[in-house]
Order: C-alpha cells, then sequence, then structure tokens
C-alpha cells in the first residue's frame, strides 16, 4: 500500500469514528477524533503532490474545528473567521486551477438567491452580535461553494456539501427546530465536502499532467 493510499484509509477510518461517537453521544471520542481529521487529510495532499493552498485551507479548517470544540461565544466567532481563511485560499485555488463551465451564470443566480434567502430566514433568530459575521461569511462560503464548480462536479459537490454543513450550523445559532443528531449530519456533511474538494482539485491537476503524458507517447510512437 502507498503512502497516500494508507493516509486516505488513515482519514476515512478517523471520519467513521468520529462519526460514530456521535452517534453514540460520546463527547471524548469526538474531541479526540474530530481535530485529527484535516491533519490526515492535508497530510494525504502532500503525499499526492498537491498544491500549498489546498493544504493551507485544509489546516486553517483544523483551526476551525478545534475553536469550535469549545462552547464560547469567542471560539465560534475565531473559528469562523479560520474558516473564512480557508475559503480565501479556495477561492485563489479555484481560480488558479479551475475553468468556467457551462450554465455558470445560472449556477451563480441560484446561489445567490440560496444566499439571501437564507440569511434573510435566519437574521431574526440570530443573536444581534452574531449577524454581521454570520452574514459576511454567508457571502464568502457562497463564493467558494460556486466557484468550486470551476474544478467540475465532484469538486462542485463538495462546495455545496460545505455550504449546506455550515448552514446547519446557523440554523443551530439562531434556534431553529434541528434534526436528530444534528452534530453528526453537521459532520457528515462537513468531512464529505472537504473530501470531494480534495479530490476535485487533485483531479483537476492530473487531467493536464496525464494528457500531457498522452501526447509525449503519441510523438514517440510517431517518431518510430
Amino acid at each position: 500500500m502507498t503512502l497516500s493510499r494508507a493516509l486516505r484509509a488513515g482519514f476515512l477510518a478517523v471520519c467513521a469514528v468520529d462519526l460514530g461517537a456521535l452517534l453514540a453521544g460520546s463527547d471524548p471520542v469526538h474531541s479526540v477524533a474530530k481535530p485529527l481529521l484535516m491533519p490526515v487529510l492535508a497530510a494525504f495532499v502532500v503525499a499526492r503532490g498537491g498544491p500549498r493552498l489546498l493544504c493551507a485551507a485544509l489546516l486553517l479548517g483544523w483551526g476551525g474545528d478545534v475553536l469550535l470544540l469549545f462552547d464560547q461565544d469567542a471560539a465560534f466567532l475565531a473559528g469562523m473567521g479560520c474558516f473564512a481563511a480557508g475559503h480565501v485560499c479556495y477561492l485563489a485555488l479555484f481560480r488558479r486551477h479551475g475553468s468556467p463551465r457551462a450554465h455558470g451564470t445560472l449556477l451563480a443566480v441560484l446561489y445567490a438567491v440560496a444566499l439571501v434567502g437564507t440569511v434573510a430566514a435566519l437574521w431574526p433568530g440570530l443573536p444581534a452580535d452574531m449577524r454581521g459575521p454570520v452574514a459576511g461569511y454567508s457571502v464568502l462560503l457562497t463564493a467558494m461553494a460556486y466557484g468550486a464548480s470551476r474544478l467540475g462536479t465532484v469538486a462542485g459537490l463538495g462546495g455545496a456539501l460545505f455550504l449546506l454543513s455550515d448552514s446547519l450550523i446557523a440554523m443551530g445559532v439562531a434556534d431553529w427546530p434541528a434534526l436528530p443528531r444534528p452534530d453528526f449530519w453537521i459532520m457528515l456533511t462537513y468531512v464529505a465536502a472537504q473530501y470531494l474538494l480534495v479530490q476535485g482539485v487533485l483531479g483537476e491537476r492530473a487531467e493536464p499532467r496525464a494528457a500531457y503524458r498522452e501526447e509525449r507517447a503519441e510523438t514517440r510512437r510517431t517518431l518510430h
């Protein structure tokens, strides 16, 4: 087994442990497993030769994960700041490696409508000191989700799941009715989002290299 495959298996195993802990209501296990998720996924990216911006986004997500373990408003805002910085890294990465996709304008309109509708619906229930930060973060998150579509379906789905995961968190902050085991659904969509974003970025980078190798092989066949 290669190092990258071992790290991917390790990430999936930690995901299973963390999600199982949330279903079982085991806070101590969750507190240990959750901070391991993004470092292991970042190590996988390094083993695959992925871009530094992707590693930075994941490690900023790790900072957010750790801070959100503390049930304090200051920690929540600091964690949101970490995730916001991670989204900036993702946006820079998508501009560098992505390309415009068909129906991009329609998708942008749909995301804009979702952004306005969600913030407007949540606004009355949000604490006054959270409204501005949550609204600003929501704009950045939605831009990241839309930008992920530049890398194709896999990354686009990852961006959409990230938006869903953070929307579930915001609904909790606004005291909306929640699904049973809300933390489980938040983490499930979050880890799936980060993994799909990683796969989307690595897959997009692999395509030009594969095309280049195929072109070189064709050139050799022609010369011989």
